[in-house]
């Protein structure tokens, strides 16, 4: 079953965000810890993801309409891939900073860098907690949830940090903890950028396809299996069509067949929205995935269709 983060949930996150944002903004002055300010930043990056996180979730939970029969549900696509993005973006402007940084060291006050640092420790282990719920079964509140761990973490480097530059003067620690904190940003939002693309492109899903066609073709009726099209709405429901070639059956017995093949397709391979064709003779010699009558039936700018 999928969890939603409800509104509660999501303003508690945003303000212990602010809050930690405001915090360490000031406490990176004071001490000139850059690992510091960039966590701040970072902190600053999740308070407009989680807000925007929210109202994609929002917005994916409306019903169906006309004009979009599939509803909104990938908002909350486009939502993690703007986080993810916004992650990696963030990630590169801590690596340059901190390789500036490491031209020209700077004075730590390693006493404030670690009390601030352990109050964002705190505040950021507090909001991954409240996201932890639905970040299983949404790419959205994974993004804003890994935005808070990514935190987290940044800040448990700053207190290793802090503890050692307490104690002993090491100028290049701070920006080499800034550019590995970075690194991991960017190593843990790279698969959901590649996930969300593939789903906005309509890459077919991970599915064994000649075990489909095997599978169907045992069903008794059924002679071949053709123009197959498979995609994902979001990282939940998976669409499926395909041409199937049948003895020449009456309708009712057609109908019987598609029942056998959309429970294999539904209890087998998890997929949720089936769309059916039986043919009799028509395409028999059609490849699973060769449609060239796609092509011929495209509809140009004028609204005419045109052959190739």
């Amino acid at each position: 079953m999928e969890e939603k983060i409800t509104g509660k949930r999501f303003l508690a996150v945003t303000l212990l965000n602010v809050l930690i944002t405001v915090v360490e903004i000031i406490g990176g002055l004071i001490s000139g810890s850059l690992a510091l300010l960039s966590d701040a930043f970072h902190n600053m990056g999740d308070s407009f993801s989680i807000v925007l996180g929210y109202f994609a979730q929002y917005i994916g939970n409306h019903p169906e309409t006309r004009q979009r029969t599939y509803g909104y549900r990938r908002a909350e696509i486009l939502s993690a891939l703007t986080n993810s993005l916004l992650l990696v973006i963030i990630a590169i402007f801590l690596i340059g900073e901190a390789i500036q940084r490491l031209n020209h060291p700077q004075h730590i006050n390693g006493g404030i860098m670690l009390t601030v640092a352990i109050i964002g420790l705190i505040a950021n282990l507090a909001s991954a907690l409240l996201l932890h719920a639905g970040s299983h079964d949404s790419l959205n509140v994974k993004a804003t949830y890994l935005h808070v761990l990514s935190d987290a973490l940044s800040s448990v480097a700053v207190i290793i940090g802090g503890l050692i530059l307490t104690f002993v003067n090491v100028p290049w620690l701070d920006p080499a903890l800034t550019i590995a904190v970075a690194l991991y940003i960017a190593y843990e939002s790279w698969p959901i950028i590649v996930q969300t693309i593939k789903i906005l492109m309509q890459s077919s899903p991970d599915l064994d396809y000649d075990n489909i066609a095997k599978d169907i073709k045992r069903v008794p009726g059924v002679e071949n299996v053709h123009h197959v099209h498979a995609w994902m709405i979001d990282e939940h429901r998976i669409i499926f069509s395909a041409h199937l070639n049948c003895q020449d059956l009456p309708l009712s017995q057609v109908e019987g067949i598609y029942t056998q093949v959309e429970n294999i397709l539904r209890q087998k391979y998890g997929i949720c929205h089936i769309t059916l064709q039986a043919e009799c003779t028509r395409g028999r010699g059609e490849e699973l995935f060769n449609t060239p009558v796609d092509e011929e039936n495209v509809i140009k700018s004028d609204g005419y269709k045109h052959r190739h």
